[in-house]
């Protein structure tokens, strides 16, 4: 039966038991769409899925228009239905053992469609298990019971929570076939973890992050669900970055000794203080965000450590085994940095081909102008499959978005695994995909690779996973 009434989740936010929290939801299923939920492990995906099928305790905001009948598959409603067959065993209340609900009477009891259920009791393999116990069957046993329960109910919404996992090859045919038969009829919402599982009939994506619901896309909107495609990869668990060139590692530093250490630092144009009284120290593998308004000095700051601003020799500064001032050139503390910023992408304008532009980052130019080697370009192909951009490999840069430009780049800038990656407002300019893009490249940054990164930015709401450490310049004395 098909759903009478859009479901509308305005402003909506569900706690679970102290355990994880979906925030100021807004979202409206109709009864012509299917929806799949997407996210990386943690999202929320689950947790969004189970807000449609009951659980929760709602906190603020509403929901309105959920159907009678709700059919539901999860790990969470099949571990329940365990548990609560375990309880009717309880020795301690029952004075005979007993064996438990069988198969057959766990489907009947919410089966309206028996015909329906006999049918898929067969495509599933598990007509000689209807006398068996559920509690005594194997978790891909019981998963199929609770496939065929949910299917069988006359369900006005389906909830399907990964319900392709576990399942062998004739089971996942069927189960496939099922589904696309019933679209028509049932508005159906899947979590699913790979988005290559997704059925053809799904007409919209929503994509959960940190239990907030930020984008609902339209499949047909072919631009939007690719760049979607693209965010998602990035947030996959399985990217491993590219290894060094033998040919081109820099020189080893002492691990013992700090990467950059400013002592009493300030900025001073004749009265005007941009910051003074600064004590900062950059461990390796301490991953520090720099947030600050416009003229609080992040800029300022950040050419003190690559020795462009004039006023890093009177600075007490010591930056990779430097103590600036001593005799070093800005080369030899340059080849240690990674930089990216929206300066270096308007001064990127050859139109070169994308990998080319990754192999750049050996040569530190702008543009290709030196013969590369294998090892090079095998490395750069890499770090296009890390970026989803493999198939992309010879276009040219200037005809990327202005989004996949800003990832190239940090490509170019990762490739020699720098010490210190500099970030230097990297989301700039970006709408939120992109800039969510961004972020899920930074975290794999910080996760995967010996690179410590210094990400810079206007606000500090920005959170990413493995960025521990926060200097936030006011343009006032600051100490940390």
């Amino acid at each position: 039966m098909p759903l009478d009434q859009t479901i509308t989740l305005d402003n909506l936010s569900v706690d679970f038991d102290d355990r994880f929290r979906c925030q100021h939801i807004n979202w409206h299923i109709h009864s012509s769409e299917h929806w799949l939920i997407c996210g990386n492990n943690g999202a929320g995906k689950s947790a969004l899925a189970a807000i449609l099928a009951g659980y929760g305790d709602i906190e603020s905001g509403t929901i309105s228009g959920l159907p009678e009948r709700v059919g539901l598959v999860s790990f969470e409603a099949q571990a329940e239905l365990i548990a609560a067959e375990r309880r009717k065993d309880d020795a301690d209340i029952l004075d005979v053992i007993a064996e438990g609900t069988p198969v057959s009477e766990i489907i009947a009891s919410v089966a309206i469609d028996q015909a329906l259920a006999a049918r898929l009791i067969e495509q599933f393999g598990i007509h000689h298990l209807q006398d068996r116990a559920f509690r005594k069957l194997s978790t891909g046993e019981s998963r199929k019971v609770m496939l065929i329960r949910a299917l069988t109910c006359d369900p006005q919404l389906l909830i399907l929570d990964e319900p392709f996992e576990g399942l062998d090859t004739d089971s996942l045919a069927a189960l496939h076939t099922h589904l696309a038969s019933i679209a028509t009829d049932t508005t159906m919402v899947l979590v699913l973890n790979r988005l290559d599982q997704c059925p053809n009939f799904v007409t919209h994506v929503a994509l959960m992050n940190q239990g907030h619901l930020t984008h609902r896309v339209d499949r047909r909107d072919a631009p939007a669900w690719s760049e979607l495609q693209a965010l998602l990869h990035l947030k996959t668990d399985s990217i491993a970055l590219p290894g060094k060139d033998p040919d081109t590692q820099l020189p080893p530093l002492d691990p013992d000794q700090p990467l950059v250490k400013i002592t009493n630092g300030a900025i001073r144009y004749g009265d005007t203080v941009i910051f003074e009284q600064l004590d900062w120290t950059i461990n390796p593998g301490e991953h520090w965000q720099l947030t600050g308004p416009n003229g609080s000095g992040k800029t300022a700051l950040l050419s003190l450590i690559t020795g462009d601003h004039p006023q890093c020799y009177v600075n007490d500064i010591y930056v990779f085994g430097f103590v600036r001032g001593s005799g070093e050139s800005i080369w030899q503390i340059k080849q240690f940095i990674g930089y990216v910023s929206t300066a270096l992408q308007w001064e990127y304008t050859v139109g070169t081909s994308l990998r080319n532009v990754i192999i750049s980052g050996f040569y530190d130019s702008i543009g290709l102008y030196s013969k590369y080697t294998d090892q090079q370009k095998a490395i750069a192909n890499q770090w296009l499959e890390v970026l989803g951009m493999q198939h992309r490999a010879d276009q040219p840069f200037t005809s990327q978005s202005y989004g996949d430009q800003r990832l190239l780049l940090i490509a170019r800038a990762m490739v020699k695994h720098p010490p210190l990656l500099i970030l230097d407002e990297p989301c700039l300019g970006l709408d939120d995909m992109n800039r969510q893009k961004i972020l899920a490249l930074i975290e794999i940054i910080c996760g995967n690779s010996e690179t410590t990164v210094l990400y810079v930015n206007h606000h500090s709401e920005d959170k990413i996973n493995g960025i521990e450490s926060y200097l936030p310049l006011q343009g006032v004395p600051t100490e940390v």
